[in-house]
């Protein structure tokens, strides 16, 4: 039997791990039809058909499910080994695959970056915005940004922040239309308004004497939370903006206001997988976003309160 292409094993590695050729080539960053041809070379060069392919989906043969059981530990080691190979290094190299939701990281993420890539020249950080909860394993993440509950026991966590919610208004729009006083005041306010897949959120505010829902109305709605922000900070009404500031703003450009009142979130962890090896590169730049957004102080996006 000829040599066989160790990169051709690595590929249907992932495709096997995700499930399919397009998940696979996302992971791998390489285009679909790279990947359908390495792994038919590797099925040409073994004999043997690995894969079974139909329009819908994508099935693995006995051969493949025996190839599959017998590599994909030996993959993992052979990468560990290089990574911790590499990690002797004393400068920091490599990729760094992060995901985050879209709102924070447009808002937070940027300049965090920066500064860190600016430390560490020899590092490639690759961002993948989106709100939904990405497989880290499978998609080949090596860190996530996520709020609320952890529903995922193959993760670690380290925490950075809450989720919680307040009301916010700029100096400007409160000296022309007044600071609201009780949650009733609410109602003579232009309110801006957060949408999501499942809806506009709701004014349902905890307080001292539990919750309550406001009675408010408004000229605004939109689905991002960067976007609600400037357009409080540029006068256009109140809103409901999240009380921790990862941002860095300005620290006078808004005003919490009603501040015994608040939307309860959950907290905010940066994540990753427990089965993998961590690189060093990995690693610093974890304990960097930690460091950098537990330091953020709280209050509301860079907010005074009232």
């Amino acid at each position: 039997m000829p040599p066989i292409d160790r990169n051709r094993i690595a590929t249907f590695v992932k495709v096997a791990e995700a499930g399919s050729f397009t998940a696979a080539a996302a992971a791998l960053g390489l285009p679909k039809s790279s990947v359908s041809r390495s792994v038919a070379g590797l099925e040409s060069d073994l004999g043997v058909l690995l894969v079974q392919r139909t329009t819908r989906k994508l099935a693995l043969t006995d051969a493949g499910r025996s190839l599959f059981g017998r590599v994909q530990q030996a993959m993992v080691d052979l990468d560990q080994a290089v990574a911790e190979v590499s990690d002797q290094n004393d400068e920091l190299r490599g990729p760094i695959r992060i995901t985050a939701p879209t709102d924070f990281a447009e808002l937070v993420l940027p300049g965090m970056i920066a500064r860190f890539l600016e430390r560490h020249p020899c590092v490639q950080v690759e961002l993948a915005l989106t709100g939904r909860r990405v497989d880290m394993v499978e998609e080949g993440f090596d860190l996530a940004i996520r709020a609320g509950a952890l529903s995922d026991s193959t993760l670690i966590a380290r925490r950075i922040g809450e989720s919680d919610l307040g009301v916010f208004g700029s100096e400007e729009y409160l000296a022309k239309h007044g600071r609201p006083r009780t949650i009733a005041d609410l109602a003579r306010h232009n309110c801006l308004f957060m949408k999501s897949s499942a809806g506009i959120l709701p004014w349902r505010l905890d307080g001292p004497r539990g919750a309550v829902v406001a009675e408010v109305s408004g000229s605004l709605v939109a689905d991002h939370f960067g976007f609600l922000r400037r357009a409080v900070a540029a006068g256009v009404g109140l809103g409901l903006l999240p009380t921790v500031d990862f941002s860095g703003a300005p620290s006078n450009d808004l005003v919490r206001v009603l501040p015994a009142y608040g939307v309860r979130g959950g907290a905010v962890h940066i994540v990753w997988p427990s089965s993998r090896y961590l690189p060093a590169r990995v690693a610093a730049f974890r304990d960097y976003l930690v460091e950098e957004l537990t330091r953020c102080p709280t209050g509301g996006s860079g907010a005074k309160k009232e």
